[in-house]
C-alpha cells in the first residue's frame, strides 16, 4: 500500500518526512501499537497498555530503588509501580472529563481506558513480582534441577 505522503528529496517541500519515518516499517509498527489497533475496544486498549506499564514499571522500583538490597525491596517495588499506576489513571480520568467531543474515544471511552489501565497496570506489576520472586524455582525448572 503507497503511503499519501511521499518524501522527496526537494527542501522547499516543507515536510518533516524522512526515509525513516515514513518507512512502511514503521508505519506499520504504529498502525499496530493497542492505541491505533482497529476494532479494539477502549477498555482492552487500556489493558494492554496498563499490562505494559505495570510489569515495566516494577524493575526499577525494585531493583533500584533504596531499598533494592532489603528482603523488602520487591514488595516496595511493587507497591510503588501500583502507586504510580494509579497516579497515571487519575491521570487519564482527568483528561476523560474534559474530552467530551474527542475524536478519538469520547469521554466514555477515555474513562473506560482508564479503568483498564489500572487493572492492567495492577496486573503487570504483580505478575512481574510473581516472576521475580519465583526466578530460582522457574531457573530450577528450566536446568533441569530438582528442588
Amino acid at each position: 500500500m503507497q503511503s499519501r505522503y511521499i518524501y522527496t528529496d526537494d527542501p522547499q517541500s516543507a515536510n518533516l518526512f524522512t526515509p525513516v519515518n515514513n518507512s512502511p516499517g514503521l508505519k506499520f509498527f504504529i498502525d499496530n501499537l493497542p492505541i491505533n489497533r482497529k476494532g479494539v475496544s477502549p477498555l482492552f486498549r487500556g489493558l494492554e497498555v496498563g499490562m505494559a506499564h505495570g510489569y515495566w514499571l516494577f524493575g526499577p522500583f525494585a531493583l533500584l530503588g533504596p531499598l533494592r538490597s532489603t528482603p523488602a525491596g520487591p514488595i516496595i517495588g511493587l507497591i510503588a509501580a501500583g502507586l504510580l499506576v494509579v497516579i497515571g489513571t487519575i491521570g487519564l480520568s482527568l483528561y476523560a472529563t474534559t474530552q467530551a467531543k474527542d475524536d478519538i474515544f469520547g469521554a466514555e471511552g477515555w474513562s473506560n481506558f482508564a479503568a483498564g489501565f489500572l487493572i492492567g497496570g495492577v496486573g503487570g506489576a504483580i505478575f512481574a513480582f510473581g516472576l521475580f520472586v519465583s526466578q530460582g524455582i522457574i531457573l530450577n525448572l528450566i536446568l533441569g534441577r530438582a528442588g
